[in-house]
């Protein structure tokens, strides 16, 4: 498989899943870095649906930085490790800019720079 960077778009195969969690063959945003993705052989992601959200940032994120086929959301409050092995092809990768404002979007899910956060 080529090389998995930071910001790309693949297609992955979520199956099987429990509960609320997103399934089945669908794009996904990779997080991790590309070392990371080369010697574990998995990948930390998010999902992305074309469904429209109601929830806004910082729990979604419309992708607007790269041409997909239909206006796409990420699910900053979908994420998950998974293997290389769930992988098929690219479907764009997202500017600097954008994965900011979504690892921006994880740190207030996860309480990092929240008032009220306790360490």
């Amino acid at each position: 498989m080529a090389r998995i960077l930071r910001g790309d778009i693949l297609w992955a195969d979520l199956n099987p899943v429990k509960g609320h969690e997103q399934a089945g063959l669908r794009p996904v945003l990779i997080l991790s870095p590309e070392i990371f993705n080369e010697r574990s052989g998995t990948v930390i992601a998010m999902a992305l649906t074309s469904q429209p959200q109601r929830a806004g940032f910082p729990l979604t994120l419309e992708i607007s930085s790269c041409s997909l086929p239909k206006t796409t959301w990420v699910k900053i409050s979908q994420i998950r490790t998974i293997s290389v092995e769930r992988l098929g092809k690219g479907l764009g990768h997202v500017s600097d800019d954008e994965m900011s404002q979504i690892v921006e979007g994880l740190n207030e899910i996860i309480g990092e720079g929240t008032p009220g956060y306790r360490r």
